[in-house]
């Protein structure tokens, strides 16, 4: 944690700069539930004021001396938390974005009791279909989080409503969440900006900002936020594309949270070499408010790269909103199998 652990620790700051546009802080992170044990990493942050909104750049550096590829987890990119008088959380989670259609307020309050005692957990979880989520006084005057292509949110509020400063214990929170593969060696990047203002104001940046969310995954330097199931990858580096293994079990690869109409994504294009005894892959998709499904189409396993055109409008699962895709490489996992990856999207690769 970059603030420091639960006991009272702060992180080391090892590097900061001012240079009147941009504050730097670099740092040696705390583990948030153990006693003054910091982080095998460092954790450097970018804050850039420009007008009501501050453009936030993160970044992990880990060095961790375990160098077990972990399943991916859920984390908050980032924890904001505010005084006790902005109280009042507002997103909007429904099926049509950016139409200026109603905002839905989280009323979830933590009054007492440790997080595992509360009914249904501490906070409200949601699928913020614009991105962002805003904490605010009963004039409507806050602070907006907004995480450009982050889907999957956590908020509520944590004692008594509408009072206490910066000291006291009452505070609101806000978390969009990413599900992510955390490397020994990885430096992980994130970016979001807070926006300060009404609702109104906080909206219509948003709005003004938005970014096209229709599904396009190149794999130059990262995962793009697809995870693993019943398999593992080549780890940190990424150079030009995700090499998976697929060894055993039944090898699953998973897209990170996504928000597009079935209509307007007709085809996706994969472009994948193969290198298993099985000349078919599977292709599926999660709908927002529905089963989902899945296509099986045809792959070349000679391990050498191809694009692959995998039409999805004729069949009759694939409708309405779709959050996410799933690879199925192989039914069953085989010793020395692979697939490497150079990018899944609607648009054909060059």
């Amino acid at each position: 944690i970059q603030a420091g652990d639960c006991y009272g620790h702060g992180s080391r700051v090892v590097a900061h700069q001012n240079d009147g546009t941009t504050l730097y802080v670099k740092c040696v992170p705390m583990q948030w539930p153990l006693n003054n044990e910091p982080g095998e990493c460092t954790f450097e942050s970018w804050l850039s004021l420009e007008g009501p909104t501050v453009h936030v750049r993160s970044q992990l550096n880990n060095a961790r001396s375990d160098h077990t590829q972990y399943a991916a987890r859920g984390q908050e990119l980032p924890a904001v938390y505010t005084n006790g008088n902005y109280y009042r959380l507002f997103t909007y989670a429904g099926a049509k974005p950016f139409t200026g259609d109603k905002l839905r307020q989280i009323t979830k309050v933590w009054r007492s009791g440790a997080p595992d005692q509360v009914a249904g957990g501490p906070w409200d979880h949601w699928y913020a279909t614009e991105n962002w989520a805003a904490l605010v006084r009963d004039d409507d005057f806050g602070v907006g989080i907004w995480s450009p292509g982050t889907y999957s949110f956590i908020g509520g509020f944590a004692g008594e409503p509408g009072k206490g400063g910066p000291k006291d214990a009452p505070t609101g929170y806000i978390a969009p969440l990413r599900s992510e593969v955390l490397d020994h060696n990885i430096q992980y990047a994130y970016e979001y900006e807070l926006i300060v203002g009404t609702l109104t104001d906080i909206r219509a940046y948003v709005q003004s900002s938005r970014t096209n969310s229709r599904p396009n995954y190149t794999f130059r330097n990262d995962r793009q936020s697809w995870t693993l199931r019943n398999c593992t990858d080549a780890g940190w580096p990424i150079d030009s594309e995700w090499t998976v293994h697929l060894d055993e079990g039944q090898p699953l690869l998973v897209g990170p949270d996504a928000y597009w109409s079935a209509e307007k994504v007709p085809t996706i294009y994969l472009r994948a070499a193969f290198e298993t005894q099985q000349d078919t892959a599977r292709l599926a998709w999660e709908q927002l408010n529905g089963p989902g499904g899945d296509i099986r189409f045809s792959v070349e396993p000679d391990g050498q790269m191809h694009t692959y055109e995998i039409s999805l409008a004729a069949n009759a699962s694939y409708q309405g909103t779709i959050k996410r895709l799933l690879i199925r490489p192989v039914d069953q996992g085989m010793k020395g199998a692979t697939v490497r990856i150079e990018s899944i999207g609607c648009e054909r690769p060059e």
